[in-house]
């Protein structure tokens, strides 16, 4: 008889939210029409938090993939009118990327359907139950080492 493994359970448990999580966001990006993928919208959500127009190379290097995936995207996002491509100022050689108008516009859409994914996601939670797995969830993203629970039986 083999025993039970929790941290196997929760590492499966992990990857059917994260499944369910990415349905639900893919939905609801498709309700709104945005012709916008999972990963271009990651990308336009990287893109916003620069202060100012990144390098394709940064891009790919703040979202942990080649930079040919990068271009990719960039190429899909630009025919969709939501970035464009300019020239630096200071080396007109290297091309950086910029929000349009359209893709400000997209990226509150995204954000809206993101909004909607998370409020169906946690639904059956509780105000309480929510604040204690956000704490779980910062304290997973961040890498901290949480004290042991100490739980007491009676």
């Amino acid at each position: 008889m083999t025993s039970p493994d929790p941290d196997g359970q929760l590492a499966e448990q992990l990857l059917r939210l994260t499944r369910r999580v990415h349905r639900i966001q893919k939905h609801h990006l498709e309700r709104r029409e945005l012709g916008i993928t999972p990963a271009q919208s990651r990308l336009l959500r990287t893109l916003a938090h620069y202060p100012s127009p990144p390098r394709m190379a940064d891009l790919a290097e703040r979202l942990e993939v080649v930079p040919r995936a990068v271009t990719t995207l960039v190429d899909g996002l630009e025919a969709g009118g939501t970035v464009r491509r300019v020239p630096d100022p200071a080396n007109r050689r290297v091309i950086r990327i910029e929000l349009t108008d359209a893709g400000r516009t997209a990226l509150r859409e995204l954000h809206a359907a993101r909004r909607a994914a998370a409020e169906e996601i946690l639904a059956p939670l509780e105000d309480e139950q929510r604040a204690v797995l956000g704490q779980l969830l910062d304290t997973l993203v961040d890498g901290a080492v949480a004290p042991p629970c100490r739980h007491t039986v009676g």
